[in-house]
């Protein structure tokens, strides 16, 4: 097997007892890093180090990525302005925070027949957060609710 020092260097091809003999006395682990590799290559390194270096390294990576939040406003066909207007405001907040926005329209009764009203009042409430989302999935039907996703824009 290739045998591979710890900072780096090639040590040489020998069989595995003389590189274990190498490792141990040099008090570190000998890691196989290439099985499939003609010969496989090991590595001798210090294998409990190499392990914490890799958990926090995992770590530093979960810590910086941005996990998406889906928030929900709901709304019904006879909202008024004012209720309109608070809820775009909740709406800019949560987008703001860089979540996923789920607009949810409800429909009580005979309301279901007057879907054109809720799709009006889905494209004004587009248009009204445009500068901090965009519509990702457009008003749609499901039951009796008309759903519209809007996700927030990258600063990038």
């Amino acid at each position: 097997m290739r045998v591979v020092g710890n900072d780096g260097e090639q040590i040489g091809i020998m069989p595995l007892k003389q590189a274990l003999s190498i490792a141990e006395e040099k008090t570190l682990d000998l890691v196989e890093v290439a099985p499939q590799a003609k010969p496989p290559v090991c590595k001798i390194m210090d294998y409990g180090k190499y392990k914490y270096e890799q958990a926090k390294k995992a770590k530093e990576a979960k810590k910086n990525q941005n996990i998406m939040k889906v928030k929900e406003v709901q709304m019904s066909v006879k909202i008024e302005d004012h209720d309109f207007n608070v809820k775009v405001n909740m709406a800019k907040r949560f987008l703001e925070n860089k979540d996923k926005v789920k607009v949810r329209i409800r429909f009580r009764g005979r309301e279901i027949a007057h879907k054109d009203i809720a799709y009006d009042l889905m494209k004004r409430f587009a248009e009204e957060v445009k500068d901090l989302g965009q519509v990702s999935s457009g008003p749609s039907m499901e039951g009796r609710h008309m759903l519209m996703f809007i996700t927030p824009t990258t600063d990038k």
